[in-house]
């Protein structure tokens, strides 16, 4: 049997991406989520997950028969050469650049690389830069 631990406080409890290549999905998903220390969790015929990812085809049940259409997911890095892993890897396994490992205007520190995955979401891992880490938060600090 299989446990799980209820978190509370968190903004998104769980997504799911429904796909139309389930395979191409996975080699994508897999390459980068080994690149940021993600496991797959679990599969089937007809889905795979990781951490709170729930990736499945139309033809799975909780799919209803219907495709999610065009999402932007962002995925945290633990530091820049995280990014630059995550952007290499993801292009190897299929996905599209989107925006090659810089720094982004969205906050000092703030250095991102963004692909498309084969269904056209676009896929992003983000360094916040230097951080304050507490046991239930990190804190980006910066002068502004």
């Amino acid at each position: 049997m299989e446990t799980q631990r209820l978190e509370r406080g968190r903004l998104i409890d769980h997504i799911q991406l429904v796909v139309v290549d389930l395979d191409a999905s996975r080699r994508f998903y897999t390459a980068i989520f080994d690149v940021l220390g993600i496991p797959i969790a679990g599969s089937g015929a007809d889905y795979f997950w990781a951490d709170e990812l729930f990736v499945s085809t139309a033809d799975s049940a909780a799919a209803q028969g219907r495709l999610t259409g065009r999402h932007h997911l962002a995925f945290q890095a633990a530091d820049r050469p995280m990014v630059d892993a995550f952007h290499r890897a993801g292009l190897a396994a299929g996905g599209v650049d989107n925006g090659a490992p810089g720094e982004r205007s969205y906050h000092p520190g703030y250095y991102a690389a963004f692909l498309i995955d084969p269904d056209g979401n676009n896929i992003e891992a983000v360094h916040h830069g230097p951080a304050r880490r507490s046991a239930d938060s990190v804190t980006i600090e910066f002068e502004g």
